[in-house]
């Protein structure tokens, strides 16, 4: 499981959701994995198209936030892993919602 996380197969919530099931029962941490759904998205289009569309949401929150509510990056990372479903690599989306803010 380390290696899944350590590749970015897999998050750290991932990691702990799929340990809660190999308590209870013995199967391999590849097929819990796909099983669950819980593959990290780590493709810059896919998460782009995510960031986008949370932003063209929320165009008062940007104005807000470059406007100087540097507090407000943690919503936009918040509202992309919403969005994702908890699936979207994180060090992925805060990068690219960097990027995307300015």
């Amino acid at each position: 499981m380390v290696r899944k996380i350590d590749d970015s197969t897999i998050n750290g919530k991932g990691a702990k959701d799929i340990l809660d099931v190999l308590m209870g029962k013995d199967a391999k941490v590849e097929t819990l994995i796909d099983e669950m759904g819980l593959t990290q998205v780590s493709d810059d289009g896919a998460i782009l198209a995510i960031i986008d569309e949370i932003l063209a949401n929320n165009t008062d929150k940007v104005a807000q936030y470059k406007g100087g509510k540097d507090k407000l990056f943690g919503f936009f990372v918040g509202q992309t892993m919403k969005a994702s479903r908890g699936s979207a690599n994180p060090a992925k989306v805060n990068t690219l919602l960097k990027v995307r803010l300015g």
